[in-house]
């Protein structure tokens, strides 16, 4: 059975092991643009100095104005933003690491102080607490968001990144529309999971078609809302049989609606082991987990029991640099 420190082939994309950097934002690109920082460079310089990561999924990068959740959010929304997306992946390719981009549409959760324009979402939630935009998508302007995703695509494949990965997860967009919590429409968008996972579906086929069949494609997933109506393990795992239909890769599991923490398990050691495993029955790609892992051996268990492809490990990264370094060294036994 593999292990953390194995080497793992992704559509043609070698790792030479299975520990992920996840995407943290940082706040560090400029506040104005989204352009990329030497700041933001340094950082994940830092970060990769060595040689330990398998893999960085690069923080979300909006794919459109109205899609930026935060100043200093990372953009990939115009061509423009290419020469400095170019010069971070060459930090990270030349201390040895692959790196995936990750683009994102915030949707209703962003405002008008962020984007200047009304937010808008599938629908306006009926649960409290969740992100309520200002208007309700139309179809049009869901078809111009896959097509911002595939135009985003292209631009990462253009500034070098090793792959693509399309964010549904921690309640913005796509999973605005994959929870019934939030997603009420009538039309083929809304209603039953596979209309719900519709754009998903058309996103993935339209990034397939943008970037070729040979470049890497991920996507993340909020697989379970965790509130009362909201999304479950069982939709996750039919979801992602059919995100492996449409062209991914990967599927990168973290949480919906109630964000990346489970609550009352905040303690436990990849807390989403439990989903990964059952996603992980359904498809034939791999399977990527997050969630509260701090430990090397929590970490490469769960590759070895069955319950992941490989392990991101996001907060005791972030705040320890040397924290690949000493876990592959531990589990190498060097």
């Amino acid at each position: 059975m593999a292990g953390l420190t194995d080497r793992i082939t992704i559509n043609g994309m070698e790792l030479m092991n299975r520990l992920v950097m996840p995407p943290l934002t940082t706040w560090k690109s400029s506040a104005s643009d989204g352009e990329v920082t030497d700041e933001l460079i340094s950082h994940y310089d830092e970060k990769t100095r060595g040689g330990y990561l398998g893999l960085v999924i690069m923080e979300h990068a909006y794919i459109s104005q109205e899609g930026k959740a935060s100043k200093g959010q990372l953009s990939i929304a115009s061509d423009d933003r290419i020469p400095g997306l170019r010069k971070l992946v060459d930090t990270i390719h030349g201390n040895g690491v692959k790196v995936v981009c990750q683009i994102n549409h915030a949707g209703g959760k962003t405002g008008s102080d962020i984007t200047g324009v009304p937010s808008a979402g599938p629908y306006r939630p009926l649960a409290e607490g969740l992100p309520e935009p200002d208007r309700m998508l139309t179809k049009e302007e869901i078809l111009r968001a896959e097509d911002q995703f595939a135009a985003a695509a292209v631009r990462a494949k253009e500034a070098g990144f090793d792959g693509v990965e399309v964010h549904s997860a921690h309640g913005y967009l796509l999973c605005q529309f994959f929870s019934p919590l939030v997603n009420h429409r009538s039309d083929e968008y809304g209603g039953s999971l596979e209309q719900r996972i519709r754009i998903h579906l058309e996103t993935i086929r339209k990034v397939r078609e943008a970037v070729g069949p040979d470049y890497p494609v991920f996507i993340r997933l909020g697989c379970v809302d965790d509130m009362p109506g909201g999304s479950v393990i069982g939709d996750a795992a039919a979801a992602c049989r059919k995100f492996q239909e449409a062209g991914a890769d990967l599927i990168d599991i973290s949480g919906g609606m109630s964000g990346f923490i489970r609550k009352g398990m905040e303690n436990v050691q990849g807390y989403y082991g439990e989903v990964s495993e059952e996603v992980k029955k359904n498809v034939d790609i791999p399977v990527l987990v997050t969630g509260g892992i701090t430990e090397a051996k929590a970490a490469d268990e769960l590759i070895r029991q069955g319950r992941s492809d490989l392990t991101g490990v996001g907060r005791a990264i972030l705040k320890d640099s040397e924290w690949p370094r000493k876990a592959m060294t531990q589990l190498k036994g060097e």
